[in-house]
Protein backbone atom coordinates (compact mmCIF):
# COMPACT_ATOMS: atom_id res chain seq x y z
CA UNK A 1 0.00 0.00 0.00
CA UNK A 2 3.16 2.65 0.66
CA UNK A 3 3.96 2.10 -2.73
CA UNK A 4 0.47 2.58 -4.19
CA UNK A 5 0.48 6.27 -1.91
CA UNK A 6 3.49 6.98 -3.30
CA UNK A 7 2.88 6.42 -6.90
CA UNK A 8 -0.92 8.31 -6.67
CA UNK A 9 0.26 10.78 -4.87
CA UNK A 10 3.28 11.67 -7.43
CA UNK A 11 0.65 11.66 -9.70
CA UNK A 12 -1.54 13.84 -8.60
CA UNK A 13 1.51 16.08 -7.97
CA UNK A 14 2.31 16.39 -12.04
CA UNK A 15 -1.77 16.17 -12.42
CA UNK A 16 -1.31 19.38 -9.93
CA UNK A 17 1.60 20.90 -11.74
CA UNK A 18 0.04 20.64 -15.04
CA UNK A 19 -3.14 22.49 -14.14
CA UNK A 20 -0.98 25.59 -12.65
CA UNK A 21 0.79 25.43 -16.21
CA UNK A 22 -2.78 25.90 -17.86
CA UNK A 23 -4.16 28.20 -15.53
CA UNK A 24 -0.72 30.51 -15.94
CA UNK A 25 0.11 30.18 -19.32
CA UNK A 26 -2.73 28.17 -21.19
CA UNK A 27 -0.17 25.14 -21.86
CA UNK A 28 -1.06 21.44 -20.98
CA UNK A 29 2.07 20.17 -21.03
CA UNK A 30 0.75 16.19 -20.73
CA UNK A 31 -0.69 17.08 -24.34
CA UNK A 32 2.69 18.77 -25.97
CA UNK A 33 4.65 16.08 -24.64
CA UNK A 34 2.59 13.35 -25.97
CA UNK A 35 0.47 14.42 -28.78
CA UNK A 36 -2.58 16.35 -28.00
CA UNK A 37 -5.41 15.86 -25.71
CA UNK A 38 -6.84 13.75 -27.51
CA UNK A 39 -3.78 10.98 -28.43
CA UNK A 40 -4.08 8.27 -26.38
CA UNK A 41 -0.73 8.41 -24.04
CA UNK A 42 -2.18 12.00 -22.88
CA UNK A 43 -5.73 10.80 -22.09
CA UNK A 44 -4.31 7.39 -20.42
CA UNK A 45 -1.99 10.33 -18.33
CA UNK A 46 -5.20 11.87 -17.06
CA UNK A 47 -6.96 9.12 -16.04
CA UNK A 48 -4.44 7.60 -14.18
CA UNK A 49 -4.13 11.10 -12.42
CA UNK A 50 -7.90 10.99 -11.72
CA UNK A 51 -7.83 7.60 -10.49
CA UNK A 52 -4.99 8.76 -8.29
CA UNK A 53 -7.13 11.49 -6.51
CA UNK A 54 -10.00 8.97 -6.21
CA UNK A 55 -7.52 6.21 -4.61
CA UNK A 56 -6.39 9.31 -2.15
CA UNK A 57 -9.35 9.17 -0.99
CA UNK A 58 -9.39 6.94 1.60
CA UNK A 59 -6.41 8.15 3.54
CA UNK A 60 -8.34 11.07 3.71
CA UNK A 61 -11.63 10.06 4.81
CA UNK A 62 -9.60 7.91 7.13
CA UNK A 63 -8.09 10.51 8.64
CA UNK A 64 -11.47 12.27 9.46
CA UNK A 65 -12.06 9.74 11.89
CA UNK A 66 -8.65 8.13 13.16
CA UNK A 67 -5.38 9.65 14.04
CA UNK A 68 -3.97 11.38 11.02
CA UNK A 69 -0.63 9.15 11.30
CA UNK A 70 -2.61 6.36 11.37
CA UNK A 71 -4.15 7.13 8.25
CA UNK A 72 -0.91 7.83 6.70
CA UNK A 73 0.24 4.51 7.61
CA UNK A 74 -2.77 3.09 5.23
Amino acid sequence: MRAMNIITLLLIIVGGLNWLLVGLFQLDLVAAIFGGQAALLSRIIYILVGLSALWQLMPLVKSFSEDEAVAQRH
